[in-house]
């Protein structure tokens, strides 16, 4: 349930509360809703995203409409473009896609498993015309 106002609630979130589930943004993804679009009356969503099948051809260049937006690598490792810059993402590391940036993650480890938080919590993805060539992802053993 949503509020109209600007209040905030508590939240607390178990993985038994909220399982893994398809029907995402990505269908080679499985996502995890950790609660913070209700708590924030819609104004960011925290999930946790994590690989289900190996990738074929990755997301394909998009923007997102959103104000902010990290990713935090919590288990293996994912290659994105960033615009025309390879980058590898590694468990631990975070990422800032700035607002606007044009990205394609196109490479991914079995076990990736990233959290995702984005505001506001109602984020477009919008295709892209990319500014480079894309890598081949390594196949998956």
């Amino acid at each position: 349930m949503k509020n109209n106002d600007l209040t905030t609630l508590f939240s607390h979130i178990k993985p038994s509360d909220t399982p893994f589930v398809s029907g995402g943004l990505r269908d080679f993804f499985t996502y995890r809703d950790l609660g913070i679009e209700q708590a924030t009356n819609g104004r960011v969503v925290a999930q946790l995203v994590r690989a289900n099948q190996a990738p074929e051809r990755g997301t394909g260049w998009h923007v997102h409409e959103a104000q902010f937006h990290i990713v935090y690598m919590l288990k293996g490792w994912a290659r994105f473009m960033y615009e025309d810059r390879e980058t590898l993402v590694e468990a631990g590391d975070c990422v800032h896609q700035a607002p606007g940036i044009r990205h394609y993650l196109f490479d991914y480890s079995p076990d990736m498993e990233y959290m995702e938080i984005v505001g506001p919590a109602a984020f477009t993805s919008i295709e892209a015309e990319g500014p480079c060539a894309v890598p081949e992802p390594m196949p998956w053993a």
